[in-house]
């Protein structure tokens, strides 16, 4: 008979006695790619974990805390850009895109960090930073002076002629992201050159391929050091209007500096952006050919509309792009005041860009957002986190939320933030991303144990006493354990392979259903209101028992893990959220076991 077919033989040996038990789905995919299903977690370096005492974190302070990572369901995490920078936009201006800043640590740290990672099964995520460098590196000191080969690394202007004499004028009207024009006066090449962030931040120019190829030379530099992919920085700048036309206002403010003053139609999301993704997905796909192992990924950030952000994943004719174009919606399309149906929005919509064969990913919390904890609720953080871990696809938490850190009161003396900075004293506060950046909060010793210091970059939270990790560890219920019992739930078949569902049951409850077929349903429910909410479940799901079993409860339920509750008579507290299972009888469990155990 030859070799027999392993699926053909769990349902033989179940034919016997267990004749109802239907044969597996062949057509749900029995597995995923490691990043399809991962939790990635977002580290702010300078704030993670400091080993050597100056108050600023660093790479050997990240490697002593990956078994922390792993001990919470973590399976890669990108980090904000650690290379070598005046710190200007703290690491975002790069003075040399191949080297490590010094208050991170060398090379050789790096290398043990990676080395460290993959000992414990973790993926390491590089911040690729392409649109601009450091007006200090090497290329724009070379560019601004003429050199040969280097005359338009960067975007230069002679501007308009000033009717009034005297210096020119700037090219356009194009405003910077951090506030005012986007164009700078170089007295010593007498033009403009075009910077979309901080004056220390010029544009590259993409329209120059020595300068694409450059970039994807750093792309391969931090390959060979054995990266698993990269998380890339504002890519819809990347191209800009080759006429230099004056962008339209946008109406959204009478500020003429702000950023949002102007529709950004000639500097952002232009076509040639997306083409060039798809080059680095090739080189990134060649680099795969080559060298084998687990898939290296790319990961974009791009706050733009759902039609742009669909390209991003593949062309028309098929191209790849990005693995995760960032789905961003969990951030900028709720707030305190969204009812369950906008949370069901924000997934259907995104389902709906998505091609045939990718998968979604969610995104809550970043470094340059209010944290989510204070953006959305405090009331609501176990809530937040279950919604976010049951959905399907890939994961990204932002460092300190699974202990539900909050936002941290910042003074304008204690401002370091250039976007706050820029926007003076007065406008600060609204512009400011230092509160999201503070220090992580370990333990309740001094300075939230982050530091041996006796200061930090940027003011440990006034609250680290009581939201900590050591505290959330040793506390019989917490949020951190809470986020640790649903990244369990993710190892399962159905969080990894079945469908997905999201339901409003009325204003407030928020339901997210899992199903695979022979495989556990399990029912998140989430009341983001501030009243008692009792609906039914009837209707969620195929088949449903009378009864369903808690799985994951929030810290302030009042329900029991491994307790039960009427289906059709589900009662939430005021913010209260949980994840019921559909308990699956012995034939079920036996075959299910068996399937599960095949798929492995």
């Amino acid at each position: 008979m030859g070799t027999p077919n392993p699926f053909w033989t769990v349902c033989v040996a179940l034919a016997g006695t267990l004749s109802l038990v239907a044969c597996l789905d062949l057509t749900v995919p029995t597995s995923r790619d490691w990043w399809e299903k991962a939790a990635f977690y977002q580290i702010y370096p300078r704030s993670f974990m400091d080993s050597d005492g100056d108050g600023v974190g660093d790479l050997n302070g990240i490697a002593s805390k990956l078994p922390y990572l792993k001990s919470i369901g973590v399976k890669a995490f990108w980090m904000s850009p650690i290379y070598k920078s005046p710190m200007v936009d703290f690491g975002y201006d790069i003075s040399d895109f191949r080297d490590i800043h010094e208050e991170f640590g060398t090379m050789a740290d790096f290398e043990r960090l990676v080395e460290q990672a993959h000992g414990l099964g973790l993926k390491v995520i590089m911040d690729f930073v392409p649109n601009h460098s450091s007006n200090l590196h090497e290329w724009f000191v070379k560019s601004e002076q003429r050199q040969p080969g280097y005359e338009d690394y960067y975007v230069w202007h002679d501007g308009k002629v000033n009717p009034a004499g005297g210096r020119n004028l700037p090219p356009n009207n194009w405003i910077q992201a951090f506030r005012g024009s986007a164009w700078q006066w170089s007295d010593q090449r007498q033009q403009y050159y075009l910077h979309q962030f901080t004056v220390e931040q010029p544009d590259l120019n993409y329209r120059n391929p020595t300068v694409v190829q450059e970039m994807k030379d750093v792309l391969l530099f931090w390959l060979g050091k054995g990266v698993d992919g990269f998380r890339i920085d504002a890519v819809p700048t990347l191209y800009e209007d080759t006429q230099l036309r004056d962008e339209p206002v946008s109406g959204l403010t009478d500020d003429p500096e702000d950023t949002n003053y102007l529709r950004h139609i000639y500097t952002q999301d232009l076509p040639e952006t997306v083409e060039m993704v798809y080059e680095w997905r090739e080189l990134i796909d060649a680099f795969q050919a080559e060298h084998g192992g687990e898939t290296r990924v790319i990961m974009t950030e791009a706050y733009s509309t759902l039609d742009v952000i669909k390209t991003y994943y593949a062309s028309s004719t098929g191209r790849l792009g990005s693995h995760m174009p960032f789905n961003f919606r969990l951030i900028t399309e709720v707030d305190k005041q969204s009812t369950a149906a906008d949370y069901v929005k924000v997934v259907k919509d995104w389902m709906s860009i998505l091609p045939v064969g990718q998968v979604p990913n969610w995104v809550m919390g970043n470094h340059d957002r209010p944290r989510v904890a204070t953006r959305l609720g405090e009331e609501r953080i176990d809530a937040l986190n279950m919604v976010l871990l049951s959905l399907s696809g890939a994961s990204v938490t932002y460092q300190g939320e699974e202990i539900g850190m909050t936002d941290v009161y910042i003074s304008w003396e204690d401002t370091v933030d250039p976007a706050a900075c820029n926007a003076g004293k007065d406008l600060y506060a609204e512009k400011s991303r230092d509160p999201c950046r503070t220090p992580f909060q370990w333990d309740d010793t001094a300075m939230a144990g982050f530091t041996t210091g006796s200061k930090t970059w940027l003011p440990v939270g006034d609250r680290y006493r009581e939201v900590n990790v050591q505290a959330q560890l040793a506390a019989e219920k917490s949020h951190l354990k809470v986020y640790q019992l649903m990244m369990e739930l993710r190892k399962t078949k159905t969080y990894q392979l079945g469908t997905v569902k999201a339901v409003a049951l009325g204003d407030s409850v928020l339901a997210v259903v899992r199903e695979l077929t022979n495989f556990g349903t399990y029912i998140t429910l989430a009341n983001f209101g501030s009243q008692i909410e009792v609906i039914s479940g009837i209707t969620l799901a195929d088949a449903l028992p009378g009864k369903l079993y808690f799985e994951v409860v929030s810290v302030n339920s009042h329900n029991i893990r491994g307790g039960s509750m009427a289906t059709k008579d589900s009662v939430l507290l005021p913010n209260e959220a949980f994840v019921l299972k559909a308990q699956i009888g012995p034939v079920e469990r036996v075959y299910s076991s068996i399937c599960d155990s095949w798929l492995q």
